[in-house]
């Protein structure tokens, strides 16, 4: 379980409306630290959830079930466990596969279209294991194939946001890690 660096705000003190979402995160997810540490500052918690995921992730250029496959590679490439738990879920709820979800580790697989395939090889250089990341001319023109210049820009800054936030994530411990997880300490 996590050991936030930054108090959960009591859920007694939380507006009715983040009280909802940590229960929902418990349910869902298996904890809510993430949501209870955030509502210490309600408003980035209303811009994370009405601004990126309202406006962004769940509407914007790029179809849902695209979005959903990079957020879940990108978790599962994080090693995020409360990530990978609500991310499979809405995955599915979104038109990902499970023989999808359970080759996300295996973007060659013949599960995948040649876009899903695109999309998480952008997830692979995105992913905050990978420093050496790169958008090559190669990798461009393949994306290209799929989706116009602005669809391009909605995943890389959803990719960027996802990518941030499991980076804040981790290193304030705010959320459970995979036992693989790459990033910070070891999981206990």
């Amino acid at each position: 379980m996590p050991d936030p660096r930054i108090p959960p705000l009591p859920r007694t003190q939380m507006p009715e409306r983040w009280r909802a979402v940590a229960e929902r995160a418990e349910e869902v997810r298996g904890e809510s630290t993430l949501i209870e540490v955030l509502a210490q500052a309600p408003e980035l918690l209303g811009w994370y959830y009405d601004g990126f995921y309202a406006e962004v992730f769940f509407k914007g250029r790029v179809d849902r079930r695209v979005k959903e496959l990079l957020r879940l590679r990108l978790s599962t490439l994080h090693g995020c466990a409360f990530c990978n738990r609500g991310n499979t879920r809405s995955a599915l709820e979104a038109g990902v596969t499970e023989a999808q979800v359970a080759a996300i580790r295996r973007p060659d697989s013949k599960v995948f279209d040649d876009r899903d395939r695109a999309v998480m090889r952008l997830a692979g250089e995105m992913a905050l294991p990978n420093m050496t990341g790169e958008v090559t001319p190669a990798l461009a023109a393949e994306l290209r194939r799929f989706f116009s210049e602005a669809e391009m820009v909605e995943l890389a800054v959803v990719a960027a946001v996802l990518t941030g936030m499991a980076k804040m994530l981790f290193v304030f411990d705010l959320v459970s890690r995979e036992a693989d997880c790459p990033i910070g300490p070891a999981a206990a």
